[in-house]
This record gives structure tokens, sequence and C-alpha cells, in this order.
């Protein structure tokens, strides 16, 4: 009987508090979990880890690079293109909502989050 591979999940968000609050509910759900202060770091973080995140959670307002244009890069990497991509986010805005789809984002979730659901929506995504 082979075990069941841990999801590993890439949180990004510029808000520490956020991070600590998506850690806590992640890792008590059962997922490894990697993190980004913002969307450079982001990306450092997806192109450095070993195994890859099977799932990204990315905030849309950040400094440096905001999630659009992170959502933009991890497209343009030939083995991340097909990674999903959850959007959580204070946005309710649906032009942005559209933006992000087209972009390439898998699924939209609105601050603040219910936990549960976040799980639902990654075991929906990983599946």
């Amino acid at each position: 009987m082979s075990e069941k591979k841990t999801v590993r999940v890439l949180t990004v968000d510029d808000s520490k508090t956020m991070l600590g609050v998506l850690r806590k509910a992640l890792v008590d759900a059962g997922y490894d979990v990697l993190q980004g202060g913002d969307g450079i770091e982001g990306l450092e973080v997806l192109e450095t880890a070993d195994p890859s995140p099977d799932v990204i959670i990315s905030d849309i307002n950040m400094p440096r690079m905001d999630g659009f244009q992170f959502i933009e890069a991890v497209r343009a990497t030939e083995r991340f293109r097909h990674l999903p991509i959850i959007c959580l986010t204070t946005e309710t805005d649906q032009e942005k909502k559209t933006k992000a789809r087209s972009l390439g984002a898998t699924g939209w979730i609105t601050k603040p989050f219910n936990a549960e659901k976040l799980v639902w929506a990654i075991r929906r995504v990983t599946a």
C-alpha cells in the first residue's frame, strides 16, 4: 500500500499576519506549506522548491510584483503552466476576477476567508 503524498501549498501574501493565519489553517489541515512575502519572493520560492508545490494561493495587492504579474510569470514558465493558482484577496471587483482568470488563475476566494472553504478549494483543484 503506497503512502498518500502530502499536498504542498505555496502561499504568497505581503501581510505577515495573513501568512501566519494561512500557515496555521493549512498545516492544521495536513498540508506542507511554503511561503513568499510578495510576487518576486513567491517566484523565487516556487523555482527553488523541491518538490514543487501542488497549488499556489496568492494575494492580488502586493508591492514589487502584484498578484496579476505573479500569475503571468508563473504561467510563462513551462514547468508551472498547469499549477492551480487560487487568488485570496480582499478584492471583490468582477473585472479583477475576470482579469485574474484570463491570466490563468484557477479560483478566487475573498478575504476574510473561511479555512474550511479554502481547504475545500485546494482539494478540488488538486484532486
